[in-house]
């Protein structure tokens, strides 16, 4: 993903700072969805739209709707009038979005790329820059969060917080339990042992 930005900026929202190298972009990209907003915070449908897209992104990746953040990063590209205008909308959405910066040519360059005509466009990514939506916007107003688990189906993303968790534990219960197993399989072995001696000596006897 992060060749589709590949020489050019983002920015971090409320901050002035740049995520611009290529090792800053692989860590921001790599491996999630992306979401491409195309937006303005003047248009009155993106007015309407920007509050639901805004509840979409926080129940998937903030810690208050769920333990861990989903494999999700939204980059707003953004159709206001004004650098200001776009400040003030950013600042009413979340901090972990990405933006390009204000009348960065790039913006053009994303619109033609994905035939966006009209905004509120959400184009949905792979991690590999391929489409899995060409416009979420009703899908997102239909369905809401839901719709994410299948783009991640889609797009193949390896959720892997999940499955290093849980290989840690895995582990961890392996070396917790194993000498209890280890010790339940010598005294198991013990009372077969007894029980076969006391058989074959009541065999005896008899």
């Amino acid at each position: 993903m992060a060749a589709l930005f590949t020489g050019k900026v983002l920015m971090a929202n409320r901050e002035r700072d740049e995520v611009e190298t290529e090792r800053e972009l692989d860590r921001a990209l790599e491996n999630k969805v992306l979401l491409l907003y195309f937006g303005s915070g003047q248009c009155p449908r993106c007015r309407q739209f920007s509050p639901l897209l805004k509840d979409f992104f926080l129940r998937l990746t903030d810690e208050f709707y769920v333990e861990r953040a989903s494999q999700l990063v939204l980059v707003y590209v953004s159709r206001d009038e004004t650098e200001e205008q776009q400040s003030a909308f950013l600042r009413t959405m979340p901090k972990r979005w990405l933006a390009v910066p204000f009348g960065d040519a790039f913006i053009r360059e994303l619109e033609l790329r994905f035939a966006v005509s009209e905004v509120p466009a959400v184009v949905v990514l792979k991690p590999n820059g391929d489409v899995i939506v060409g416009n979420a916007v009703e899908e997102i107003r239909r369905v809401g969060p839901a719709c994410f688990r299948n783009w991640q189906e889609a797009a193949e993303v390896v959720d892997r917080n999940f499955l290093l968790a849980e290989d840690f534990d895995d582990r961890s219960r392996r070396s917790i339990t194993d000498p209890i197993r280890r010790l339940k399989y010598k005294l198991d072995k013990k009372t077969e042992a007894k029980n076969k001696e006391r058989k074959e000596g009541g065999e005896e006897s008899s």
